[in-house]
């Protein structure tokens, strides 16, 4: 009877055991269903962004063109008189100053005629003083009436044809003195030489024949020549030609506009089947680096300077036909923001409306942040204004 009592007290404690271990096993589960509870309802981390102030400025309105390079004298140089080539004086692409030999063709034949007209200029000067003093004693002798007067004309007639041919051996002598001259070519600008087209050697003609030698540009100043619309003729460059307005230039290989110049002159006339008007700026190429014929971006700014907002074309979304951006507030929530934009100025966009000064941005991590979610913005600078700073 005991033996039995006992084991029933051994099977109950066991019992309780199981019972307080289950009990146990309960309450760590509904512990652990309660914690993953909230988590489910605890709001998601907020995302770390980049984001950057917009950028206030005051700027200067521009359009931008492409145009070409011109220099300002372009020679075809040419011979003037016939010849052999005796001598070429320039390298190659050399730069030449106004004056300085190109090339020498054979002196000699006019030369020789120089010194013809020499002798012939010393006899018919001397023929004029010959008859000028005969004509002189026929004066004299007119006065006492001891000359016919048929031989007094004859004098005096002999007196002025003498001068007369004194003047054209003078011509004479001068066209082969500037034949001479001819045949030494110097350079009619400064500038840039092209390669010689003939070398010592050849002959030459004169002509409508007559063979290139050579040609040559001057360096500085350069013209830039581009094609304006109606538009920015008639806001910019119809008005007031006294105003100067602002015009910058760079090249293919540039991204900035780093050559500044002035409009020196706008044609006559519009190009009806292209509604443009041809335009010419000049700018200073001192260290040569402008060359004709180069492809040139040109921009044209006009109207009063004005306060603009701009940021990044890389912080603009796209929304079908809308442009936006995301907005970072004061408590970090974003917020969508339809923009208006404008032209670019030094790398950034200009924005006409939808921002304000001091309102932040996201530019960088649009993708992650949406609408309403709390960020954690990390400041940044606009990416193109500090490229621009650098």
């Amino acid at each position: 009877m005991n033996t039995n009592r006992k084991r029933i007290s051994v099977a109950l404690g066991a019992l309780a055991i199981v019972g307080s271990v289950a009990g146990v096993a309960y309450l760590r589960g509904a512990d652990t269903a309660v914690s993953s509870a909230r988590a489910a309802d605890a709001p998601p981390p907020a995302v770390a962004v980049d984001v950057a102030s917009v950028v206030s400025r005051t700027i200067t309105d521009w359009q931008n063109y492409s145009g070409r390079l011109e220099a300002v004298d372009h020679v075809d140089v040419r011979p003037l008189v016939s010849g052999t080539i005796v001598a070429v004086h320039f390298k190659d692409g050399a730069l030449v100053k106004k004056g300085d030999p190109l090339f020498t063709i054979d002196p000699r034949p006019y030369q020789a005629e120089v010194d013809r007209a020499t002798a012939q200029l010393a006899a018919a000067k001397a023929r004029a003083a010959y008859t000028s003093a005969d004509a002189s004693r026929a004066d004299r002798l007119l006065a006492d009436n001891a000359i016919a007067k048929r031989d007094y004309d004859e004098k005096q007639n002999a007196a002025r044809e003498a001068a007369a041919a004194v003047k054209g051996t003078e011509a004479a002598l001068e066209a082969a003195q500037i034949n001479v001259g001819y045949t030494n070519i110097t350079a009619p600008v400064t500038g840039r030489v092209s390669r010689a087209e003939l070398t010592v050697g050849n002959v030459v003609s004169v002509g409508s024949s007559a063979p290139l030698l050579t040609t040559l540009v001057s360096v500085s100043p350069i013209y830039a020549s581009f094609d304006v619309d109606e538009q920015t003729y008639l806001q910019y460059l119809g008005r007031d030609r006294s105003v100067k307005v602002p015009v910058t230039l760079g090249l293919a290989n540039e991204t900035g506009y780093s050559r500044k110049g002035a409009i020196t002159s706008v044609d006559n006339r519009f190009d009806t089947s292209s509604a443009t008007i041809r335009v010419r700026a000049t700018f200073d190429n001192t260290d040569g680096s402008l060359v004709p014929g180069l492809y040139a971006r040109v921009r044209v700014g006009g109207g009063q300077a004005h306060p603009a907002i701009l940021i990044d074309d890389a912080a603009v979304g796209t929304d079908q036909a809308k442009k936006f951006v995301l907005v970072v507030d004061a408590a970090n929530k974003v917020q969508y923001r339809e923009i208006t934009l404008g032209a670019l100025h030094d790398n950034l966009r200009v924005v006409t409306s939808g921002l304000k000064d001091g309102e932040r941005i996201v530019v960088n991590g649009m993708m992650k942040a949406r609408p309403g979610d709390t960020v954690q913005p990390k400041q940044a600078e606009m990416p193109a204004a500090a490229k621009n700073a650098s």
